[in-house]
């Protein structure tokens, strides 16, 4: 059984840093793309960044958020600095298997809160 699970979420203050991780288990493949995606209240989800055979950002994110990945520990990670308050949202991971994408998930996490506020 495929499981994500997100952890790092919290307040943090306009400008500030956060590092959000996702620790995936009961899958194992050499080919499938990895991740995040926001959700902030009354707007739809949105990807965020993507981690497969390429990288890519949201423009909104692009300069200031990094997406990384750790084979060892099964773990994505996305490294926001600079937050600014439109950046609150529900954060979640995804995984999309047999794809060297993600937008298009097939599995994911629980979601992590993360408040920009002062």
């Amino acid at each position: 059984q495929v499981q994500l699970v997100e952890s790092g979420g919290g307040l943090v203050q306009p400008g500030g840093s956060l590092t959000l991780s996702c620790v995936v288990s009961g899958f194992t493949s050499d080919y499938y793309g990895m991740g995040w995606f926001r959700q902030a209240p009354g707007k739809e989800r949105e990807g965020v960044s993507c981690l497969g055979v390429s990288t890519s950002y949201a423009d909104s994110v692009k300069g200031r958020f990094t997406i990384s990945r750790d084979d060892a520990k099964n773990t994505v990670y996305l490294h926001m600095n600079s937050l600014k308050p439109e950046g609150a949202a529900v954060y979640y991971c995804a995984l999309e298997i047999l794809s060297g994408a993600c937008w298009e998930p097939d599995y994911w996490g629980q979601g992590t809160q993360v408040t920009v506020s002062s």
